[in-house]
């Protein structure tokens, strides 16, 4: 389980960031992560309390929002979730697209106050 390598990365990432910029109590991290991550969420999840024990975000929460797995169409350029499609477009079946999104495992934002 890679996982926990990633989350204690995270949290490092985030004790600098509010040690930069003076923040006085991170309440919430957000994280963005796609539905073809190598990132499971629920592992993100339950890594989380252990990256986070005897840090100062010990008491802060994780949110964690899905990014679906989308794609264009070459052919006919209609915007379709891969995974629900089984990689073939929807309209005119074809299997030639173009990736979106879907890949992503970012800090989307820190909530501090």
């Amino acid at each position: 389980m890679h996982e926990l390598g990633v989350v204690i990365e995270v949290v490092k990432t985030v004790s600098e960031f509010a040690k930069t910029h003076q923040l006085q109590k991170v309440d919430t991290i957000v994280l963005q992560i796609g539905q073809l991550s190598s990132m499971i969420p629920k592992y993100i999840e339950d890594c989380y309390p252990a990256a986070v024990d005897g840090t100062p975000l010990e008491h802060t929460k994780l949110a964690i929002e899905v990014i679906p797995a989308e794609a264009i169409c070459k052919q006919c350029h209609q915007i379709f979730n891969i995974l629900q499609h089984q990689s073939k477009c929807p309209d005119c079946q074809c299997e030639d697209w173009g990736m979106l999104s879907g890949k992503e495992f970012l800090i989307k934002e820190v909530i501090a106050y």
